[in-house]
């Protein structure tokens, strides 16, 4: 049985968001402001499937697809937010299943780390794909499970607050989310971050062990 894990549309995919989903993606590169749609599922293998039901519907083009074994994850996106949308209606409908079927997001954990030192920007620096972050500029962290759910935080808090991008990590057992700036405007990011991801409706499941195991 394939579960529908994620399934966020997203409106107008924010500048640092596509510009990170361009540096790390092998697909066709997305610019900002396009409709995006991410489809998360499991098991993995059936994303294959499911990219060429959204290709053949209609005029959208593919930034990431990720075949794991327990997961799989798409991206496809057009500057017209129809042709985003119809495409998942028609993942949806190969599916046999409504928006409401895809699991409800939650916050695995999250915090703020506020005014980081020089030696701990570097090492979060050596690992980063997108922005920098700076001596004395605050960090917010967040993990979501299903991980898909951490681009929806990514972008809203975008749109919300003059903050960094430091990762984004939508796909495996957790997606995770750095994001860096002035104290001010990481709290203001965290607030939409948060609210983002409490806002989603979806399917209850009964353990995380049991998600995982799906």
């Amino acid at each position: 049985m394939t579960v529908l894990r994620t399934y966020v549309f997203l409106d107008s995919l924010q500048p640092q968001l596509a510009s990170y989903i361009g540096s790390t993606a092998r697909g066709f590169l997305p610019v900002p402001y396009v409709a995006s749609l991410f489809v998360e599922i499991s098991p993995g293998i059936a994303i294959n499937r499911i990219t060429d039901v959204a290709l053949k519907a209609t005029k959208v083009v593919p930034a990431v697809q990720i075949v794991e074994r327990a997961y799989g994850l798409l991206e496809v996106h057009h500057s017209d937010q129809g042709e985003t949308r119809q495409a998942g209606h028609a993942i949806l409908d190969y599916m046999e299943l409504s928006e409401d079927d895809r699991l409800k997001p939650a916050v695995v954990s999250s915090q703020i780390i506020r005014s980081v030192e020089p030696y701990q920007c570097q090492l979060i620096n050596r690992n980063s794909k997108g922005m920098m972050i700076l001596p004395g500029q605050s960090l917010f962290i967040l993990e979501t499970e299903p991980a898909g759910y951490c681009i929806y935080a990514a972008n809203e808090a975008e749109k919300a607050a003059d903050i960094n991008l430091i990762e984004v990590r939508p796909f495996g057992a957790f997606g995770r989310l750095y994001l860096a700036g002035e104290e001010s405007e990481i709290d203001s990011a965290t607030e939409a971050a948060m609210s983002a991801i409490q806002s989603l409706p979806g399917k209850e499941w009964k353990t995380k062990s049991e998600i995982r195991r799906i």
